[in-house]
């Protein structure tokens, strides 16, 4: 079964084809030629949001325990290869990329926000907010541990507190895989990840294919 994790060659990229990975070091080149970054550049309501955001420090932010008010959606968008863009336009900069990723939620009615302690704006996600893009694996069959990071940092590892999951893709039958980040966020596996945790895979005698992480059987679907 051939896993579809979608993954172009852009599930990396900040910006246009010929942008650079968010996490990954920008080319060097003139910078009078790169494009200007619409999030950096703005003023007004998100540039506050971006000061008051950079206010709270490094790493997530406690955002489980803030109930501001919500002061309506603002036209940022992650598309379901990673990028994300603010009024059409891919977001270039890495750290106002993972600055936003430090507050955001998903609520109950499964809408995302930007969440600060004073305030809360909707944001439209096409798929999952993050990006598993490297799969290391420890131990082997029941005993195994898979660990994952993803595009913004993050180091978790399967199990119950950071569960997999996975949606079939009724186009081929294949099945694109997601790993629980925090809270309500997921991060959804690139293809060559997707293709490692295929590898690992485990048929059942009722055709089922599985994995193991923590302990913990995590169902991948059928074989065919």
């Amino acid at each position: 079964m051939d896993p579809t994790a979608r993954h172009d060659g852009s599930a990396y990229r900040e910006g246009p084809a010929e942008g650079t990975p968010p996490g990954e070091p920008a080319p060097r080149g003139d910078p009078a030629r790169a494009p200007a970054d619409p999030a950096a550049g703005t003023g007004g309501p998100l540039a506050a949001l971006i000061a008051r955001a950079s206010e709270l420090g490094g790493g997530a932010a406690p955002v489980h325990k803030w109930n501001p008010e919500h002061c309506g959606p603002i036209p940022m968008r992650i598309a379901a290869d990673g990028t994300w863009f603010y009024n059409g336009t891919p977001i270039l900069r890495d750290r106002l990329v993972r600055l936003f990723a430090s507050i955001l939620r998903r609520e109950a009615d499964g809408e995302f926000v930007l969440v600060t302690p004073i305030e809360k704006v909707g944001i439209e996600v096409e798929d999952a907010p993050f990006q598993a893009v490297e799969l290391v694996v420890e131990g082997e069959g029941e005993d195994a541990g898979l660990t994952v990071r993803t595009n913004m940092g993050d180091v978790v590892t399967v199990g119950r507190e950071h569960p997999l999951r996975v949606r079939l893709d009724p186009r081929n039958d294949g099945f694109i895989p997601y790993v629980r980040v925090r809270g309500a966020l997921d991060a959804r596996f690139t293809r060559p990840a997707a293709m490692e945790l295929a590898e690992l895979a485990t048929a059942r005698d009722d055709g089922s294919l599985v994995v193991w992480s923590g302990g913990i059987t995590f169902p991948l679907g059928d074989r065919h």
